[in-house]
């Protein structure tokens, strides 16, 4: 039985670096220990406790994710610094090692933060609360908004693929869900609370279903019986479990946005393979002919990594020029950066740090040409528009259903208010399209 008594008048704040589903995850932090007397920070104020859930994708993730810590240390000096996330799961000594911090919990013991604040008057001392990654079996439902209009609303979590190059499977563990009956109880919260647009995620969504005998499929049917959501996303799918009949039924649907994210990672078959990706160039060009075939309008995110192991100049070149020929809308590039206990340490062919920029930079001019002709064509169509929280008072923002950033002047009216539009010119920088509300 835990004392809350020693949680009165006690305020947390909260960092996240990272994915959705770190963000879905805080926030589920964050609920519980605002239910046992833990009330959020404002802002000027000075924290009790100091959350910070951290990521571990790249050296760069690893290295934000410390001065985060360092940062954070500065801000709150006498706060009960906690770290948990992929970084404190795969190098619990090393976030120990950080001055300030009094408590690393791993991906198996972030939902037992409240155990473990039994220890809120224990400064000084360091403790650290981490399983071994195959002993990580249980799924901890999450939901989150923050301060966006969208609710992040976690389905499924680890990863069963051991890619060459990916520490995932190491920090969350394997693949496992929860159950669509209470997913969908999860959804009509949102509801509730005033939700319109809800995102699905999860580290491999598609592979939802390996722990209860479910299928993704059926999540999403059931999902979309759910009264008063407006609008829901799928988060990143990988290729191979995106299967025809969950396209079919997204360009079907009334609420299931034409907006998909596949990772690819190189259009190049030898690489995909070195990766040990699950598919080839061939699927992936069918998925996104696919989509395109009976969603001509939809949007296309697509995940490439450059400068990876084994990836000599003509293998680039190959990848470059498959990714140029496909129907897409943007890229998310990243540069490849080595992590411990992976397999594509084994493959001898390296890559410069000054050819990775240039690779880089290569995608990144391509992912905005892509996306610069997506947003043309779509100028003059009409469309509806869920504009958010502005971050000033004169302009506020808001995605269409087919994920194109628009802009306009600010009518908070309009926030969360699923708005129609015509789609309009861009604005100076091109972000955004300007829009006509009707």
């Amino acid at each position: 039985m835990i004392d809350v008594s020693i949680f009165e008048h006690k305020k947390a704040a909260y960092y996240t670096l990272g994915c959705k589903l770190n963000f879905a995850e805080t926030s589920t932090i964050g609920n519980l220990l605002e239910a046992n007397g833990i009330r959020k920070v404002r802002r000027g104020e000075i924290a009790d406790i100091c959350v910070v859930n951290t990521c571990s994708v790249t050296d760069l993730a690893d290295k934000k994710s410390r001065q985060a810590i360092r940062r954070i240390r500065l801000e709150h000096p006498d706060a009960f610094l906690v770290v948990t996330g992929c970084y404190a799961q795969l190098k619990p000594g090393e976030v120990a090692e950080i001055a300030g911090v009094d408590l690393v919990l791993g991906a198996g013991q972030k939902h037992e933060i409240l155990l473990h604040l039994e220890r809120l008057n224990e400064k000084g001392g360091k403790h650290i609360s981490v399983a071994p990654v195959q002993d990580i079996r249980g799924f901890s439902p999450s939901c989150s908004q923050g301060d966006r209009t969208r609710y992040f609303l976690k389905v499924q979590d680890g990863c069963d693929y051991f890619c060459s190059y990916c520490t995932i499977p190491l920090a969350r563990g394997r693949s496992r869900n929860g159950r669509i009956d209470a997913i969908v109880q999860q959804a009509e919260n949102c509801v509730r609370q005033g939700g319109k647009e809800i995102v699905i995620t999860g580290v491999n969504v598609g592979d939802f279903g390996k722990t209860t005998g479910e299928t993704f499929l059926e999540l999403l049917q059931a999902l979309d019986k759910v009264a008063g959501v407006e609008r829901y996303r799928i988060s990143s799918v990988e290729p191979n479990l995106l299967t025809d009949e969950i396209i079919d039924f997204v360009a079907a649907s009334e609420r299931f946005a034409p907006h998909f994210h596949l990772p690819l990672q190189s259009g190049s078959d030898s690489v995909l393979l070195m990766m040990k990706r699950k598919y080839d160039t061939s699927l992936f060009r069918r998925k996104v002919q696919k989509i395109k075939d009976i969603m001509p309008d939809a949007f296309i995110g697509v995940d490439v990594i450059v400068g990876t192991r084994g990836e000599t100049e003509t293998f680039f070149e190959q990848s470059l020029a498959f990714i140029q020929e496909l129907d897409i809308s943007q890229l998310h590039v990243f540069t490849y950066s080595e992590r411990a206990n992976t397999q594509a340490l084994k493959i001898d062919h390296t890559v410069t740090p000054a050819e990775k920029k240039k690779r880089s930079c290569l995608m990144l001019d391509l992912s905005e040409k892509k996306r610069i002709d997506f947003y043309t064509s779509q100028i003059g169509t009409q469309r509806k528009v869920i504009f958010e929280q502005p971050k000033s008072g004169k302009i506020m923002y808001g995605f269409t259903e087919n994920y194109i950033l628009t802009e306009c002047s600010c009518d908070r009216t309009l926030i969360n208010q699923p708005t129609t539009i015509v789609l309009g010119n861009f604005n100076d920088d091109k972000s955004a399209l300007k829009v006509e509300i009707l």
